[in-house]
């Protein structure tokens, strides 16, 4: 399983650095983190591709100093560096198979104990009940969808605190760690399904426009699969926050 915890932080202290500067990453850089992370990209790959774009600039810069270079502003510029990166990982990797997985395994799921979720997925079902609440007089479909998901997440919760035996309360295994990821996922799904079907039109077409603006600097820079995946990702980024609604997954456990 992916870091979850360092994934994003790792990310984006690693650009500030790059950068020499503090810059907040935006919406659309958020979004392209997790088009990265939903396609399993390592985070050391991610790192080396964004080492590679910042070292190319540097030397155009050192090779051109009259010359006044743009300046990096979006975590976008390091996009297709950063895939480059991912197709070599892939090369690198084809033919081998090395285990690894027994050595890292208390690591990797440290942190992703079953109170510590079940709090998580409680807090995240505390969020769309108050949704649902708010909702209900006007929208109760939609209010009755969130409530669906809410109770949902609570039985998960349940389970989690109620194993077969007491070592896995407090260590879930990978495997099950990656069951309970994949049912976050479909309910996340959900979750999105519901929100394009009962938002107002005019909401959606402004976020789409959000991101078709914020990408227009880049898209040179992107094959259009991955441009249409960031677009998605930033409008149900900006579908949550307009609504205060939770991120399910427990990538998020840390923001709970």
């Amino acid at each position: 399983m992916q870091n979850y915890f360092n994934y994003f932080t790792e990310i984006e202290e690693h650009f500030q650095r790059r950068r020499g500067s503090l810059l907040l990453l935006s919406t659309l850089d958020w979004a392209l983190i997790e088009t990265w992370q939903e396609a399993g990209i390592p985070l050391e790959v991610v790192l080396r591709g964004m080492d590679e774009a910042f070292d190319k600039y540097e030397a155009r810069q050192r090779s051109q100093p009259n010359r006044r270079q743009r300046q990096v502003n979006g975590l976008a510029w390091c996009a297709q560096a950063v895939m480059e990166a991912a197709e070599q990982q892939k090369e690198a990797a084809t033919g081998t198979a090395v285990d690894s997985g027994k050595e890292n395994a208390a690591e990797a799921n440290a942190g992703f104990e079953a109170q510590r979720i079940a709090e998580h997925l409680e807090t995240a079902a505390q969020a769309l009940d108050a949704s649902s609440i708010s909702l209900e007089a006007a929208h109760q479909m939609w209010a009755a969808a969130l409530a669906a998901i809410a109770m949902r997440l609570r039985d998960i919760a349940e389970e989690m605190t109620v194993p077969s035996d007491s070592s896995s309360a407090m260590n879930p295994s990978p495997s099950n760690l990656e069951d309970l990821e994949r049912q976050l996922t479909v309910l996340e799904e959900k979750l999105f399904a519901s929100l394009t079907t009962h938002v107002p039109e005019e909401i959606l077409v402004q976020f789409k426009s959000e991101a078709a603006r914020d990408l227009a600097a880049y898209r040179s820079r992107m094959g259009a699969v991955q441009l249409k995946q960031i677009e998605q990702q930033f409008v149900h980024k900006r579908l949550l926050e307009h609504y205060k609604l939770p991120r399910l997954s427990l990538f998020y456990m840390r923001q709970a």
